[in-house]
């Protein structure tokens, strides 16, 4: 078992190091598409929209003076900063609220004390519920979950690889799941998917035939995947991973001191809650009131508190946060908080390049008709070999292919930018059932599930090194035998849960 788990590292290890860096792909993207439209630049093609309507379009020349301007003059502004309505100013700003809550101490705390209080019965189902709910963060659950867990199932005289491995399922496996709304991966694939079904004319209704909020369009979905997941991880660690590791000889343990939470931290904490009630009332009066929804003019129902659910959770996470870290000390005068938000944007400096040369490319992706071009091809081809029929070998056939990306190509932005204005409007085309929220929903659960199998993953080396300060032999290829039970299951299970609410058409959000 050792040596195959090893030989699985090398092979996706081997192919992993031939894939160079996103921002790279893109810009190397740019340049193939410059150079195919002048090849077929000119050339007229049809396709079939999936009303059975045939439109005839052209595949645009880049290289003529009219759109040599167009690609400077909207490189910064049109193609950028304002591409998709802002969705780097809308992810930008949800960093501000959770910057503050982390840099507070304010997660940190929130993991600690729900990790040292629960009764260990229920320790690995609280564990892996916390590293869901802690995706809201950055590397909260990595860096300090994972550890804390190993630590407390140390001191319970439980293996800790056992605690640490219900840790990581819960964080990086379950990274797409959650109970609270307009997470960070809510942000960047619901905006985005709405973008790209705009680009081609796709609805953007759901399976229901209701409007989408792109914020919120697989919430349901995702609360129900957060209690799947708990149950499921939880029987896996007790059955499998528990048997298997209890008896491994490990290290003598570090202290768990380090991971209490001392009195002045438990005051702080109380003082969290104050701040999230208040602002939480605050949430709900403007809700209630200035921004409650209204039928407009035209009969369409107008939501401008949904509309604006990102401004009102950072709000919150602000407050909450703010609160704790004054009453800890950790926030001395208001320019703390200044800072506080500085740091956390520091860490999204990547995403900044990554957009640019990302959304520059889509740009022209769309402007010259190749997203078109491409989506008709393979509509045509899932026609061919009998797919266009059936939406839940079409989802299969989404998770499949995500999965296997998911193994080489790390990011869940770079990956969706990649594949989701392709996904979109070709699953539509083929099958009116594969609606944005569908497509969605399947690429997050593909995309979250194989985390924990890959080296190639970013924490990963992290972990590792967590682990062997118990097992100082343990090997990224143990890594993946331990996790492998939880990456199956959680993607079976997931697919499972998908295919049941797409089956019935229950509402995957609102």
């Amino acid at each position: 078992m050792l040596n195959k788990n090893r030989n699985i590292r090398s092979i996706v290890e081997k192919i992993g190091s031939k894939i160079p860096d996103p921002i790279i792909i893109f810009i190397v993207f740019y340049i193939i598409l410059m150079f195919i439209s002048l090849i077929l630049g000119g050339r007229s093609f049809s396709v079939i929209s999936y009303d059975g309507s045939k439109t005839v379009y052209e595949f645009k020349q880049m290289f003529t003076s009219e759109n040599i301007r167009w690609i400077f003059s909207n490189a910064i502004t049109t193609n950028w900063l304002s591409y998709g309505g802002g969705i780097l100013g809308i992810l930008l700003i949800v960093m501000f609220g959770i910057g503050i809550a982390e840099e507070s101490g304010l997660l940190s705390a929130l993991i600690r004390k729900l990790g040292n209080t629960v009764n260990k019965t229920f320790l690995p189902a609280m564990i892996i519920f916390i590293g869901i709910m802690s995706n809201i963060a950055t590397d909260v659950g990595y860096l300090v979950l994972v550890p804390l867990a190993g630590m407390l199932y140390a001191g319970t005289g439980k293996n800790p690889l056992v605690g640490m491995a219900a840790a990581f399922a819960g964080v990086s496996a379950g990274f797409s799941a959650n109970l609270i709304p307009a997470t960070v991966s809510d942000i960047v694939v619901g905006n985005n998917a709405e973008l790209f079904a705009q680009n081609q004319n796709i609805p953007f209704l759901s399976i229901t035939g209701k409007p989408l909020n792109p914020i919120t369009m697989n919430y349901f979905f995702i609360a129900a995947s957060t209690f799947l997941l708990i149950i499921v991880g939880t029987v896996i660690n007790i059955k499998i991973t528990e048997k298997k590791y209890s008896s491994l000889k490990i290290e003598t343990p570090p202290e768990i001191s380090t991971f209490t939470v001392s009195e002045k931290e438990n005051r702080a904490l109380l003082f969290a809650l104050l701040g999230f009630i208040i602002s939480a009332i605050i949430v709900t009066l403007i809700a209630i009131f200035p921004l409650k929804s209204y039928i407009a003019a035209d009969g369409k129902k107008v939501t401008p508190f949904i509309d604006n659910i990102i401004l009102f959770v950072t709000f919150i996470f602000f407050v909450s946060g703010a609160f704790y870290g004054f009453a800890a000390g950790k926030f001395k005068v208001p320019s703390d908080l200044i800072s506080a938000m500085t740091k956390q944007l520091g860490g999204m400096s990547y995403v900044i390049i990554l957009t640019f040369f990302c959304y520059n490319f889509l740009a022209l992706f769309s402007y010259t008709n190749a997203d078109i071009f491409i989506t008709g091809l393979g509509a045509s081809f899932l026609q061919k070999v009998g797919l266009s029929g059936s939406p839940i070998l079409l989802i299969l056939a989404v998770i499949l292919v995500t999965s296997l990306i998911n193994l080489f190509v790390g990011g869940m932005t770079a990956k969706w930018l990649l594949l989701g204005p392709l996904f979109i409007p070709m699953l539509y085309n083929v099958n009116q059932s594969m609606t944005p929220e569908v497509v969605t929903a399947a690429y997050r659960v593909a995309d979250s599930c194989t985390n924990t199998i890959t080296p190639l993953m970013t924490y990963a080396g992290i972990i590792l090194s967590q682990i062997r300060r118990y097992k100082k032999d343990f090997t990224a290829g143990n890594l993946i035998g331990m996790m492998f039970p939880y990456s199956a299951a959680f993607l079976i299970s997931w697919t499972v849960l998908l295919i049941v609410f797409v089956t019935f058409k229950i509402p995957l959000g609102f």
